[in-house]
């Protein structure tokens, strides 16, 4: 029976171990404490390694402070991410790897990145494979056995050489996802493009609401819905909803770290600048509007429903909500969110006793819609009398005394 270490356990990691442990032996370590009750947590590398036949590599590959999205940062020198910790993960195996082992990789990283930084650091013994996952903060199990694709990269991209990864993953599949062959750069490529594939449709979707909200006369969904169900040329309905933009710890960071990739490569053109600057631009949009009502409504304050990127996690780095946050401070106005989950608590209170201009930042059912869950919404606080609820996501009925908008639809009723 093969036997699975996993080194890196934090956010991704310690779920896809635990998943893995339903059907493998499964070993962890991490430089962090961590507890499981499914996982064998390892005291070092060394003892990771001598238990396990396929070592799958999940530490992170951020970048530099201010370039998560959660802040404007297109006017920054575009950088590449961090390969600190995946190098001393792979030098760490090599040296106390005493037979052949299986090699995984599934951190995010940049097209060429393995075959310039990596693959000359293992001996040449182990089988390195990059095989990144499609999976999302709030849903990591769930998403780990209903994937999409399953990706995995080779060094020359045979598919003979990949079965042997598959009949691991076989056992643990619900949905019978297909499975993607190709190089170490094709998969890299797979992953980063699909996951700006999403920004482009968020930001371009947005770019309609913004539409909607200069010329009106305008339901942006109305829009939406006719792209969305044209399925001939665009190629699926999901992220064709306009309302707050793209976020979390992957999709921004991954468009910021490509304008790098323009440059480095000289491709003439960074199609990705404009992505994060439209992003931001949107941000700006929403926080002048909410100033505007702000200032029409007697000056009440403005409070944002929601810091973390999206609802039932607590991360707040990517966020939109803080991005829109910087944009209202910037416009000379004061902003507060509530969110019972927030890492980061500043400027976060629990209530709002009093009229507000409130932005609904967080929907579960769009966000989580397309897991089959019941993922009803539910109000951080008690909205008081006289508020005004701005709505990106248009889902919020109209209630005494409190005045709401959907932001996107301009349409006269």
């Amino acid at each position: 029976m093969n036997s699975i270490g996993f080194i890196g356990l934090g956010k991704l990691g310690l779920d896809c171990a635990e998943v893995f442990s339903e059907q493998y032996s499964v070993f962890g370590f991490d430089i962090y404490s961590r507890q499981s009750q499914s996982v064998n947590i390892c005291e070092s590398v060394d003892e990771l390694v001598e238990n396990s036949d396929w070592i799958f590599i999940a530490v992170p590959t951020p970048h530099e402070e201010g370039y998560d999205g959660s802040v404007p940062s297109s006017h920054m020198e575009p950088r590449d991410f961090s390969h600190d910790a995946v190098v001393k993960s792979i030098k760490s195996v090599n040296k106390h790897a005493k037979t052949t082992k299986n090699i995984v990789l599934i951190s995010t990283v940049l097209p060429g990145t393995t075959r310039r930084h990596f693959a000359n650091l293992l001996d040449k013994k182990h089988r390195f494979f990059y095989n990144p996952y499609l999976i999302a903060m709030g849903s990591v199990k769930w998403d780990m056995v209903n994937p999409e694709m399953i990706m995995i990269g080779t060094e020359s991209g045979s598919d003979e050489q990949v079965q042997d990864l598959i009949d691991i993953y076989t056992p643990i599949m619900q949905n019978n996802p297909r499975y993607v062959t190709g190089t170490w750069d094709e998969c890299e490529a797979i992953k980063i493009f699909y996951n700006t594939f999403i920004s482009t449709k968020v930001g371009l979707a947005n770019m309609i609401q913004d539409c909607a909200m200069k010329v009106g006369n305008i339901d942006v969904d109305v829009v939406t819905d006719a792209l969305a169900n044209s399925t001939m040329r665009i190629m699926g309905p999901k992220y064709m909803t306009a309302g707050m933009g793209d976020s979390g710890a992957c999709h921004p960071r991954d468009n910021i770290a490509l304008r790098w990739m323009a440059q480095e490569y000289d491709f003439g053109y960074d199609i990705f600048d404009t992505i994060m600057t439209a992003r931001e631009q949107q941000a700006k949009n929403l926080a002048k509007f909410l100033v505007e009502q702000s200032e029409i409504n007697n000056g009440i304050p403005v409070v944002i429903h929601g810091k973390s990127y999206k609802p039932d996690v607590p991360y707040c780095i990517g966020s939109y909500s803080t991005l829109v946050g910087h944009y209202v401070k910037e416009l000379g106005h004061s902003v507060s969110y509530v969110d019972p989950l927030a890492d980061d608590t500043t400027d976060v209170v629990d209530d709002i006793a009093s009229p507000a201009v409130i932005l609904l930042a967080h929907n579960r059912q769009v966000t989580y819609g397309y897991t089959g869950e019941d993922k009803t919404d539910h109000a951080y606080f008690e909205f008081a009398p006289g508020s005004v609820i701005v709505d990106p996501w248009r889902v919020t009925e109209e209630k005494y005394n409190i005045k709401v908008i959907h932001y996107g639809n301009t349409r006269k009723q």
